[in-house]
């Protein structure tokens, strides 16, 4: 069992001003993931009388990205390839401090503590992430040969689960690897082309128009990614963006 120091930011709405705050974690098994040792340290402030930490969860199994926090300043903690709901208190030290903070980034604003505004995201999805042409059921679709390497591309930017770690570990907090990971998957499969130059347009309108900040080639968003997408599907919007700027995108 471990013993830790925690010292997480309070912020009890968008408008007050938020603070670090000190708690103890004891008896922390090391078989506990990150999100069940906030679990337990909230029921022992609810049992003292005090607000309990809140923060995003719902899958846990690392599917639905909306668990997402800094620890100790890296977007989901110190292990490669793993959201925070998949990290285990294994990972840390007895005796260790651990500052827990929410994302940063002017397009993802405070709601409260750990809790961030991610609806951009959902904004930049509805100006073009999505097919529009009749695909049939599954007989039908896997009737439309896709070659391996085209289908791979596709499936690793389909890994992106919008948990926003990008946007936070980027210095400018740039949304490009979620938005070139979503235009990616659609652009590399046959049903995706009829909107492809009208999709990659208004995407990357919309990702400008939330006020994310612009690609600078850091690289830290793929070091962050819990889905190890590569930064090669920022190049391949950067491609689509030009080539349908070129043939006059409606």
């Amino acid at each position: 069992m471990m013993n830790l120091k925690l010292h997480v930011w309070r912020q009890p709405s968008a408008k007050d001003t938020g603070r670090l705050e000190t708690y103890e974690a004891r008896d922390v098994s090391p078989d506990m993931s990150f999100l069940e040792m906030l679990d337990v340290v909230n029921e022992d402030l609810i049992v003292t009388g005090k607000r309990p930490i809140a923060f995003d969860h719902d899958c846990r199994e690392g599917i639905c990205g909306s668990c997402g926090m800094m620890i100790n300043g890296v977007a989901h903690g110190p292990q490669r390839g793993t959201a925070t709901c998949q990290l285990h208190m294994r990972t840390f030290k007895d005796g260790d401090e651990i500052v827990i903070e929410p994302w940063r980034a002017q397009a993802f604003p405070i709601i409260k503590d750990l809790v961030v505004d991610r609806s951009a995201f959902d904004r930049i999805i509805q100006r073009g992430g999505y097919i529009s042409v009749n695909t049939g059921g599954a007989p039908d679709g896997n009737d439309i040969l896709v070659g391996k390497d085209r289908a791979d591309h596709a499936m690793d930017a389909a890994a992106c689960i919008g948990c926003g770690a990008c946007v936070a570990a980027c210095p400018n907090a740039s949304s490009s690897l979620f938005t070139g990971a979503k235009i990616t998957h659609l652009g590399k499969l046959p049903q995706g082309q009829p909107e492809r130059d009208r999709r990659v347009v208004a995407m990357v309108e919309q990702m400008d128009e939330e006020g994310f900040g612009n690609c600078s080639w850091f690289g830290e968003c793929q070091e962050a990614c819990p889905k190890e997408i590569s930064i090669d599907v920022i190049k391949q919007m950067n491609h689509d963006y030009v080539a349908a700027a070129a043939r006059g995108s409606d």
